[in-house]
């Protein structure tokens, strides 16, 4: 059996049913797919519930009989059942007119000469309303009230019918009909959407958060890629439930003072806490680790055709979320980063000069050592059958996108630093994760830039500016070139000519001049220093032309403070960052490029406060459409370039 349902205010309406060959009514009825797979509808007990994820809250089913004609929304179940009763004890076994394909939405007019006849064969009184029956397929639903009644009375007397007149037309069934083929788009990729800390103090709001997502990129699938016959489905992760931790012992020792506020705390924060700990971290890892496995594997037991036909996997992950996905694809692991430092101390301690005892007892301790490895080897070899491996990812991650994530702080600490080549592979192999997106708003205050760990100059490069969903053929985020934060030369006026030039466009990137509150943390205290001399800088040279001894600036002038600026410049450069090179065009030579960005930024409202933005940026990602379209446009890039090259060979 097979059904199209229909969602209005948080309820499934059930409007067409099919039985297949071998099913009856009264029989059992294996329970019902619906909303592209993620719910399942029990007809006989109408009850709902997830597949994916479990959900306290209750979705009601109804079933759907009796429509509004025009907008073909469902009546409420308790008036459409008496109306059902009533039309299959009236007309049961009746044969519909021949004029049952007539277009419904037809005016009616009562008019002589019209040839129809509109005078009520039956009626049915209801609470509010009435429903009169002109024919088997002719039913008028008619409200009571008085107003409608005034309006009834006004407009006969004008001579036209009461149904013309006030009269909602009702429909027995959906305006389509069901068929066999009935089935949803079929999933061509799917996105798992990891939360971050908060979760215990908010159970079931990733749940919430995808579903917002979700909704959104429904809406830019049908703007966007309404000719792509495939879908992409996004499933709630929500690893932190199941996990036991300490069980109650912090809130066990929270003072009672500002209880609330600890609460709060304890709830959200402590999940950081957590992760750091040698003790919960690798408890946090597997939750995550399983309930990612889990989840591919159910997905696929209902979608046995998604692995046939190549389907593709990415992860949204969300604050430290990114953290923990990241080190389950990497397989990071502390003790591996402690067993590297012992290693680093040891060859100091061989390079330092040391006595004769000094060095004695060093390789005892170096003989011990070896011993100890190897009688731990012999161990391990022993458990083998009983110590269990962390389980991997059992599919590999297509995309990896961060949302306000503080991945690259935690990359910092761990010693990770830049390098020569522009390569992702610095910080995440390919043959792991295909492409890493670093998605943040320049206000975010948990949010951190990557870019500048593969190479450290772009920390003076912008982050590519997320197109607004809206604009008009936006330049391909491959075609955009890195621009400076901060010029080299920054003149204190511009001419006419040059004020329209760079006026921002929204399908450039940047659109506006990069200010320093965008940039990342880590960078606010040389931005700070740079910006101070530059703006003393720009004031001292306004104030020497104009109360100098000359009133007017010879060209030989300018060009000596175009030196000294740029001297100040150079020697800012040398202080701050390294020097790189880059082009008279305020773009980076493609030598020293990235093989692709990684950062990307939302843009800034025009009347958006920072401060209060510092405070609900970091939670403001799920419903927002630039984010939808950006995570398709990645996602579908590959099934809109076959598309395209499939109608070129066509032409």
């Amino acid at each position: 059996m097979e059904m199209r349902i229909k969602s209005e205010n948080n309820t499934i309406y059930v409007f067409k049913t099919i039985y297949k060959p071998g099913e009856g009514e009264a029989g059992a009825v294996e329970p019902v797919c619906v909303r592209s797979g993620l719910y399942e509808v029990d007809v006989a007990s109408a009850e709902s519930y997830p597949v994916y994820w479990n959900q306290t809250e209750k979705i009601p089913v109804m079933r759907g009989q009796w429509f509004i004609d025009g907008t073909w929304q469902p009546l409420e179940e308790e008036e459409s059942n008496l109306i059902e009763q009533e039309h299959l004890n009236r007309f049961k076994g009746q044969q519909l007119q021949e004029s049952f394909d007539m277009e419904v939405s037809k005016p009616v007019d009562g008019k002589e000469g019209s040839g129809m006849t509109f005078s009520a064969i039956h009626s049915l009184k209801l609470s509010r309303n009435h429903v009169d029956w002109h024919s088997v397929d002719e039913v008028y639903l008619y409200s009571d009230a008085t107003t409608s009644k005034i309006a009834r009375t006004v407009t006969q007397k004008l001579g036209f019918s009461k149904a013309s007149s006030s009269g909602t037309r009702l429909h027995r069934g959906y305006v389509e009909e069901a068929t066999l083929e009935d089935k949803p788009p079929q999933t061509s990729h799917i996105v798992f959407v990891v939360h971050g800390i908060g979760q215990k103090m908010d159970q079931g709001r990733i749940i919430k958060n995808t579903a917002m997502m979700r909704d959104t990129a429904r809406k830019i699938e049908e703007k966007y890629f309404s000719n792509l016959a495939t879908h992409v489905e996004f499933l709630p992760v929500e690893w932190r439930s199941k996990l036991t931790l300490d069980g109650d012992t912090v809130d066990s020792i929270t003072p009672d003072k500002v209880r609330g506020l600890r609460d709060m705390l304890n709830s959200s924060a402590m999940d950081i806490m957590y992760y750091t700990s040698p003790l919960y971290r690798d408890e946090l890892v597997k939750g995550l680790q399983q309930e990612l496995n889990r989840l591919y594997t159910l997905f696929c037991s209902r979608n046995p055709e998604f692995e046939e036909k190549g389907g593709k996997v990415s992860i949204v992950s969300h604050s430290l979320g990114c953290v923990i996905t990241y080190d389950i694809m990497t397989g990071w692991n502390p003790v591996r980063l402690y067993e590297q430092l012992l290693q680093n101390e040891e060859e100091e301690l061989e390079d330092r000069w040391m006595s004769y005892e000094e060095q004695r007892l060093l390789e005892e301790l170096y003989i011990t050592k070896q011993r100890l490895r190897e009688i731990e080897e012999r161990l391990h070899g022993l458990k083998a059958s009983t110590i269990s491996k962390p389980p991997v990812l059992k599919f590999k991650v297509e995309n990896f996108f961060c949302m306000g994530s503080p991945l690259a702080v935690f990359l910092a600490l761990r010693g990770i630093r830049p390098g020569n080549s522009g390569s992702q592979d610095h910080i995440l192999p390919r043959t792991i994760c295909n492409r890493l997106l670093n998605i943040f708003h320049p206000t975010d205050p948990v949010a951190y830039r990557l870019e500048p760990l593969i190479l450290k100059h772009y920390s003076n490069i912008s982050p590519v500016q997320i197109h607004w969903y809206n604009t008009a053929n936006p330049l391909p985020y491959e075609h955009m070139k890195p621009s400076f934060l901060n010029p080299t030369k920054e003149p204190t006026s511009v001419t006419d000519s040059e004020s329209v030039s760079t006026v921002p466009s929204p399908t450039t990137s940047p659109v506006m001049v990069r200010r320093h509150y965008g940039e990342s943390i880590t960078n606010i205290g040389k931005a700070s220093i740079l910006g101070a001399a530059s703006i003393g800088k720009g004031l001292g040279g306004m104030l020497f032309s104009r109360f100098g001894r000359s009133s007017t600036t010879t060209p030989q002038t300018l060009e000596t403070g175009k030196e000294g600026a740029e001297g100040d410049d150079k020697k800012a450069t040398t202080v701050g960052t390294p020097p790189f090179p880059h082009s008279s065009s305020g773009f980076l030579e493609p030598a020293v490029e990235l093989e692709h960005r990684i950062d990307f930024e939302l843009r800034e409202g025009l009347v958006e406060s920072r401060y209060w933005s510092a405070v609900t940026s970091h939670t403001a990602y799920w419903s927002s459409l630039d984010i939808a379209l950006f995570l398709l446009t990645f996602m579908y890039k590959h099934d809109q370039e076959d598309t395209e090259k499939s109608s070129l060979d066509t032409i």
